[in-house]
C-alpha cells in the first residue's frame, strides 16, 4: 500500500469496518490497540519504518458516522487528511463525503453474511 492511497470501507453498521481497520493496521506494523474513531472522527497511528523509503508514514482511521455531510466534514477539515501525501487513509462511512473522495479511491465494501463470516469485495474508483 503506497502512501497517499484512500480506502473507503463500505458496510453497514456492525458488518466490522473497524475489525477490518485493526486488521490492516496489524498488518502494517501497528502494534497499540486501534479503536473505533467515531467519537473523536479520525485517529492517528504511526506506521513503523514508514512505508515509502524510510518517510514517516500514517495511517489515519476516519469514522464519519456522526458528520452530516460535505459540508460538516470540510468545517472539520476533512481535505487536510484526504490530501496528505504521507498517510494511508481508512474511511468508514464514506457515503458522508461522496463528492470529495478522490477519484483513485479503493472501495471496500463489507457484507455481514452471519456471526462468523463476512464478504468483502474490493474495486478501485477511477
Amino acid at each position: 500500500m503506497s502512501a497517499g492511497a484512500v480506502i473507503a470501507l463500505r458496510g453497514s453498521l456492525g458488518a466490522g469496518k473497524t475489525v477490518f481497520a485493526r486488521g490492516f493496521a496489524a498488518g502494517l506494523g501497528i502494534s497499540c490497540p486501534v479503536t473505533s474513531p467515531t467519537f473523536t472522527i479520525v485517529q492517528e497511528y504511526a506506521v513503523p519504518g514508514g512505508i515509502s523509503g524510510g518517510l514517516p508514514v500514517w495511517l489515519y482511521h476516519l469514522d464519519l458516522y456522526r458528520v452530516l455531510d460535505e459540508s460538516a466534514a470540510l468545517a472539520f477539515g476533512i481535505e487536510d487528511f484526504l490530501d496528505a501525501p504521507d498517510a494511508v487513509k481508512l474511511i468508514e462511512w464514506p457515503e458522508r463525503i461522496e463528492g470529495l473522495l478522490p477519484m483513485d479511491t479503493i472501495d471496500i465494501t463489507i457484507e455481514h453474511i452471519d456471526e462468523r463470516r463476512r464478504k468483502i469485495t474490493s474495486t478501485l474508483v477511477s
